[in-house]
């Protein structure tokens, strides 16, 4: 394993881990994928995922569990940002339509799928 590279900022960023939980089914975990593949993403959601301040958003995925990495600016606020995403066009339709892929409600907002996850430990001051 080669590991991935990180993007590097000329500001101080700030980190949000997040997971989800997918529906435990290998076809539609294929199709989740490729839903979130360059080709397969929806424009509108990247521009709105930058429109609302977040640098850099990544998923991985293990089993049929996602977890997401979201770095921002150190004045990020988090709870501002995805009330307004929740706003922006197709953002609603993106979520149901990636809502046949999770355990979640249909018409919960990505926030309110997505788990805050709180970090235990980390090497850097």
């Amino acid at each position: 394993m080669d590991g991935y590279k990180v993007k590097e900022y000329n500001v101080p960023v700030k980190r949000y881990c997040q997971i989800l939980s997918l529906k435990d089914n290998p076809e539609l975990i294929e199709q989740y994928k490729a839903a979130h593949s360059r080709e397969g993403v929806w424009p509108e959601i990247t521009e709105g995922i930058r429109s609302v301040g977040i640098l850099e958003m990544e998923i991985y995925l293990h089993d049929h569990w996602a977890f997401m990495i979201v770095e921002t600016p150190l004045d990020f606020d988090w709870d501002t940002a995805m009330a307004k995403l929740a706003t922006l066009p197709r953002q609603a339709e993106w979520e149901e339509f990636v809502s046949k892929f999770q355990v979640c409600n249909r018409e919960d907002r990505s926030d309110e799928k997505w788990k805050i996850m709180d970090r235990i430990f980390h090497l850097y001051d």
